[in-house]
């Protein structure tokens, strides 16, 4: 059995869909699992990665799991896994543990307690870090749809937006594969791209003129403060200052997971084209 965490994630979503479509026994963990729409052979249940009480019963019968970075009760998680029967943890984590700052930067040390936590255990874990989400690309969807510009800090800043498919491949790759068990896989788009370039090709997909706002980093946080907290916002500003103008470099390891080369952004603005766009 196979236990997936973050039952509503867009990851989480994809990966469910390839389990279950090869046949594999699969259960869905979520905080609120009565709202998941699962297949009807596919059981949910209460898993709160923040609360211990929830572990046994999630991890029961599981040898196998796909798990969010969540660091606070990790530990608790390690002891109950184990006690499971779990043989293999497959970890979402993020690139962002591999900068030279990571453990001061909250976002990347998130991740990196909790990679530290399995690698320290006696469970087989392997690590998949993504790059930037091309899905981080929704935050426009709002001022898009209401043909307002979109506010950036640092309009040439450059990412390797990965869309959630391909991480979705990678991880049944991991799961279902031996000989990727234990490896570290660092996971991008085929190409570094600036927030302008993307909001380019995300009005071409969507044929409507999207607009930028260059904003000051005050100006950004101001208008994110009810959606991301101080400390991770200055993070968040500070990776975008450091890269802007600057490429980053990119890998090839979804093909070599996968088969098939890394989805453009293009594509994930095609697949979520109808959030962009006026009902």
């Amino acid at each position: 059995m196979i236990l997936l965490t973050g039952g509503r994630g867009a990851v989480a979503t994809q990966l469910l869909g390839l389990l279950h479509e090869a046949g594999l026994p699969v259960r869905v963990g979520s905080r609120a699992p009565a709202d998941l729409n699962l297949p009807a052979d596919v059981p949910a249940v209460a898993l709160d990665l923040g609360d211990p009480a929830t572990f046994a019963a999630a991890l029961d019968g599981v040898t196998s799991v796909f798990l969010y970075a969540t660091p606070d009760r990790i530990g608790d998680f390690v002891e109950q896994a184990l006690k499971a029967g779990v043989t293999h943890v497959v970890l979402l984590s993020s690139s962002a543990v591999l900068g030279a700052g990571a453990a001061a930067d909250p976002l990347a040390k998130s991740h990196l307690d909790v990679e530290s936590a399995l690698l320290a255990s006696p469970l087989a874990t392997t690590i998949l870090r993504p790059g930037s989400f091309a899905s981080n690309a929704a935050v426009w969807a709002w001022p898009v749809k209401a043909g307002r510009p979109v506010s950036l800090p640092f309009p040439g800043a450059h990412s390797d937006p990965v869309h959630e498919r391909d991480i979705a491949e990678a991880a049944f790759a991991v799961l279902t594969d031996p000989r990727h068990r234990g490896g570290c896989f660092t996971l991008t788009g085929p190409e570094s791209l600036t927030f302008t370039e993307q909001i380019d090709q995300l009005a071409e997909v969507v044929a409507t003129a999207i607009t930028v706002k260059h904003v000051t980093r005050a100006e950004w946080k101001r208008e994110m403060a009810d959606y991301i907290p101080g400390a991770y916002a200055d993070a968040l500003l500070d990776w975008w200052e450091s890269h802007d103008g600057k490429p980053v470099t990119t890998t090839r390891t979804v093909e070599s997971l996968t088969g098939g080369p890394a989805r453009p952004f293009s594509v994930w603005a095609a697949d979520h084209a109808a959030d962009f766009t006026r009902s």
